[in-house]
């Protein structure tokens, strides 16, 4: 994928970087097919039913109403989700949160830790999003 890479986390040009942000802790980014993994921090392994699980919930429908109930699964933890809009999906666990929002072509798929601001962490995810659609991506 060009524009993109991982050292420590995902980056893009332009200076958009999720892990490097302070907002993240851990991320992938996989195909809007959720049929593979682009790019990881290493360590986070989102397994491909928790991807095809993504790829449901962001489609709406019965996927989707099941979030509220049984949650959702990333990377073998389990966040309850509290925010599904549009491309977005919002999940906490603990102190610990996920926010995962959709491009045209991938999945972002941010963790983030206790210390973390969960709207910090959102803004990121959502800024660098907003970075791929721009790209197509």
């Amino acid at each position: 994928m060009m524009g993109l890479q991982c050292r420590d986390g995902i980056h893009a040009d332009g200076g958009h970087s999720l892990v490097g942000s302070g907002h993240s802790d851990k991320a992938a980014l996989i195909s809007a097919a959720g049929d593979s993994v682009w790019a990881k921090t290493p360590g986070f392994e989102v397994k491909p039913e928790e991807m095809q699980s993504i790829v449901a919930a962001l489609a709406g429908g019965a996927a989707a109403d099941k979030l509220w109930t049984e949650g959702l699964h990333v990377a073998g933890e389990r966040f309850v989700v509290f925010k599904v809009e549009g491309r977005s999906i919002y999940g906490r666990q603990g102190k610990n949160g996920i926010v995962i929002a959709k491009t045209t072509q991938a999945i972002i798929v941010s963790h983030y830790g206790e210390n973390v601001v969960a709207g910090n962490a959102a803004q990121t995810v959502e800024t660098l999003a907003d970075y791929l659609v721009g790209l197509g991506y």
